[in-house]
């Protein structure tokens, strides 16, 4: 290895205005270093010391994803550099090569050692050094505050919808168990109506024995149109006027929801007589209400519990952070959480069962899948079809999030990641959402995050490795 002279350096565009002092210490700690072809250079991951310039030859340098070695550029411009590009640095943090380089054709470099001269720019340039290093570390602060905040924004939304959501089960059993307490007095008022009549007590027992069945219709009674109801209830409406049971409109509209029929009334007739008759068929008709009211509370409260259940698989409380999962469990339970801003869009899942369970942070791909949805819902302005399918890619799970929304320009499509790059209105977004989600995916899972977009079919895929890797264990 040997030095490069100061002549040499001046006709390289990064040190063409140094002084001669500032060249001969260049200089003086570099060295020129040969490769030949197809030799490796720098390793990504390996601790950055060097920071290299290159002097003739071709390089290309390329980024590991998923395994893969992804080719990010290529040149043979005099002059470019690589390695240690934040010398400014110093020892702050763990310096590491953000990617490998490797020597194209036989290749010349010139390496200089990255912190020395990181102390030696900044006593050159003081100021541009300041204000480089303020610049670097303000936008890593601005990310990881702005990131926060767009996570707090994210809890915020769903908090709210999960309010929005339990508040509808819980008011409709307050109203249910309120209207229950009502039919249960009723009840009790009409048996002592019926026992004040000194009723027969086999009587009774057949009362009780048809009260039975008909609760007991109520849970499998067929689903009618409003016209079918509508002929039902003027047909049981018709049979209690002929059998003199006033207003039997009003318990017409209780028996058919229930799926009583007049033939189910010939039965009650049959076992009280007519003299029984009106008395039995109001208590039935409690009876019958009550068995509703009952389903409907059981139905409010079971959607609460649903409710909660997706909450916590959501937010993973209680889980470890990386496990073996079943990716639709993530994502039905973020499709509950954003149902109050689903309540316009149409919402087709197209699943995969049979794909495996893959190893992953399911708390983070959560935040990946609402940054997904909620980007949909935002591009279809709260109106369309949202898509959600899976399957498989070669060696990879495939998740689609899929809208019929007006598209991402090809212009935007390469930027749609970059941080801080919206297409929102000023206000309405922080450019972190795909940013954040590229990371989690890409970085954090070493999967990949494409899109693919064309008026009325946009694609955002996330492609996720079924297979456990050591690092991803640290």
């Amino acid at each position: 290895m040997t030095s490069i002279a100061r002549d040499e350096l001046r006709t390289l565009f990064l040190f063409e205005k140094l002084t001669d002092e500032q060249l001969d210490w260049v200089t003086e700690h570099g060295e020129i270093e040969k490769y030949a072809e197809g030799t490796p250079i720098l390793q990504e991951g390996d601790p950055a010391t060097c920071f290299y310039v290159l002097l003739s030859g071709t390089l290309r340098m390329t980024r590991l994803v998923h395994g893969d070695e992804l080719e990010m550029t290529r040149t043979d411009q005099r002059g470019a550099y690589c390695g240690a590009t934040q010398f400014l640095m110093g020892q702050r943090g763990d310096q590491r090569y953000s990617a490998s380089v490797h020597a194209v054709t036989d290749t010349e470099f010139l390496s200089l050692p990255a912190a020395e001269l990181g102390e030696e720019f900044t006593s050159w340039f003081p100021m541009a050094a300041h204000l480089l290093e303020g610049m670097f570390l303000g936008r890593r602060n601005t990310d990881a505050v702005v990131g926060q905040r767009e996570r707090l924004l994210a809890l915020g939304a769903l908090s709210a919808g999960l309010t929005h959501e339990l508040n509808n089960p819980a008011a409709a059993a307050v109203r249910a168990t309120s209207s229950l307490r009502e039919r249960v007095a009723g009840m009790r008022q009409k048996l002592a109506m019926l026992a004040r009549n000194d009723i027969d007590p086999n009587l009774l027992e057949q009362l009780v024995d048809v009260q039975e069945v008909l609760v007991k219709a109520v849970a499998g009674a067929p689903k009618l149109s409003a016209i079918q109801t509508s002929d039902l209830e003027d047909e049981l409406s018709d049979w209690m006027e002929d059998h003199g049971v006033a207003d039997g409109w009003d318990l017409a509209a209780l028996f058919v929801p229930a799926g009583i029929t007049t033939a189910r009334l010939d039965e009650v007739n049959e076992a009280v007589g007519e003299a029984f008759l009106n008395p039995a068929l109001r208590w039935l008709g409690y009876a019958v209400e009550t068995e509703s009211l009952m389903g409907e509370i059981e139905d409010a409260t079971t959607r609460i519990s649903t409710l909660l259940s997706a909450a916590k698989q959501y937010s993973q409380m209680g889980r470890a952070p990386y496990q073996w999962i079943d990716v639709h469990d993530g994502l039905d339970s973020t499709l509950i959480m954003l149902s109050g801003k689903l309540s316009h869009i149409a919402v087709i899942k197209e699943y995969d069962r049979s794909l495996p369970s893959i190893p992953a942070y399911a708390g983070e791909l959560n935040q990946v899948w609402t940054n997904l949805v909620d980007n949909a819902v935002s591009a279809m302005k709260g109106t369309g079809t949202l898509t959600i399918r899976t399957s498989r890619e070669n060696d990879r799970l495939m998740v689609e999030i899929c809208d019929d929304g007006p598209g991402v320009p090809a212009d935007l499509g390469q930027r749609i990641f970059e941080p801080f790059f919206t297409t929102k209105a000023v206000g309405e977004g922080t450019g972190l959402g795909l940013d954040i989600s590229w990371r989690i995916v890409v970085n954090k899972h070493r999967g990949d995050l494409r899109l693919r977009s064309e008026p009325g079919d946009t694609r955002f895929q996330v492609l996720l490795p079924v297979t456990e890797e050591e690092e991803d264990q640290d």
